[in-house]
């Protein structure tokens, strides 16, 4: 490396860098709108879902002890998500966990 030429190096360096935290910021910021679109859609077809088995749950009410309690069930969801720079550091990591009843799906 001739040292004449370090000055160059050091401006053309630093400019790479600040470059390379621009997009890092912007593909995070992509990553987490992303994330929340994630969420949005999984509560909406969670929706659908619910909403078909209690249509599916109407139909088949014969198949049902009478006697059962209803709504005393629990359910733990979870959304896990996880992402990568691409050379296999971790940027992000989310984990949401629920507990819910029958009455409260």
């Amino acid at each position: 490396m001739d040292p004449r030429h370090t000055g160059e190096i050091l401006k053309h360096l630093e400019k790479q860098n600040e470059m390379l935290v621009e997009a890092y910021n912007s593909i995070s910021h992509e990553v987490h709108k992303l994330q929340v679109e994630e969420e949005m859609l999984m509560r909406k077809f969670y929706e659908l879902m619910d909403a078909q088995g209690l249509n599916r749950k109407k139909e088949s009410n014969n198949n049902v002890s009478q006697d059962a309690p209803i709504g005393h069930s629990n359910a733990l969801l979870t959304n896990d998500s996880n992402a990568s720079d691409g050379d296999g550091h971790g940027i992000g990591h989310c984990t949401a966990l629920t507990a819910m009843t029958n009455e409260q799906q």
